[in-house]
Order: structure tokens, then sequence, then C-alpha cells
């Protein structure tokens, strides 16, 4: 599991530094499906959304996971704003770290969604 920097405060969530994200965090955040449609779904937004933006199948307690494994793995910022958590892509540094990976992974997303519901 990839280290997190300490929270500073309770209304702040710990994330991990760019040098500690890992190819093999990342990737096993982005091999489920209900993670790689919040992040497909972040992409599209290209701004940062609350999570109630992002509507999955899944039970609140069970988004909360998704979320939280997408932070922890370096993929996602999530931020207080108020009341609201705020989500948005680290593109930045995963761009950094891994060029290309991003929109590779969304391309392939995108077409497996076309091949998958073409008739």
């Amino acid at each position: 599991m990839t280290p997190v920097t300490a929270a500073t405060g309770p209304r702040e969530l710990a994330h991990p530094p760019r040098d500690d994200i890992r190819l093999e965090g990342v990737l096993h955040a982005l091999s489920d499906p209900m993670r790689l449609r919040v992040v497909r779904e972040l992409a599209a937004a290209d701004a940062e959304v609350p999570c109630s933006h992002v509507e999955l199948p899944v039970s609140k307690s069970t988004t909360t996971h998704h979320f939280r494994v997408l932070r922890e793995s370096g993929v996602i910022r999530q931020t207080y704003r108020g009341t609201a958590k705020m989500n948005g892509l680290r593109r930045d540094d995963l761009d950094a770290l891994f060029p290309g990976l991003l929109d590779a992974v969304l391309a392939a997303a995108r077409e497996q969604t076309a091949r998958l519901t073409a008739p």
C-alpha cells in the first residue's frame, strides 16, 4: 500500500506525495469498474466535483470506499469545501510519473464501452 501523508487537521484528508505514488497502486485502483467510472466522470468534468456528482449503483459506504482507494493510491485529490468533499484527478502528478497512462486508460475505457454497448 502506498504511504500517505498525515492529515494536518480534522477536515484534511491524507494523500500520498507525488514521489510515493506507485504504478501498481494506480493500476489496482483503476482495475475496479466502479472506480474507473469515477475517474472517467472526473476526467469528463475537468474540474473538482462533489462526491454526489458521481452516482454509483452501490451503497454510500461502498462509494466512500472506492473514493478512499482512489485517494490513497494517488489517483484523485479530495478536499473539503464547506460540508462538501470535492474530488479532482491528480492528472498533473499521474502524467509526470506515468506519461500517457491516464489518457490510454480513459481511451481504452471509452472504446470498451462502445464495443460492449454496440448493437
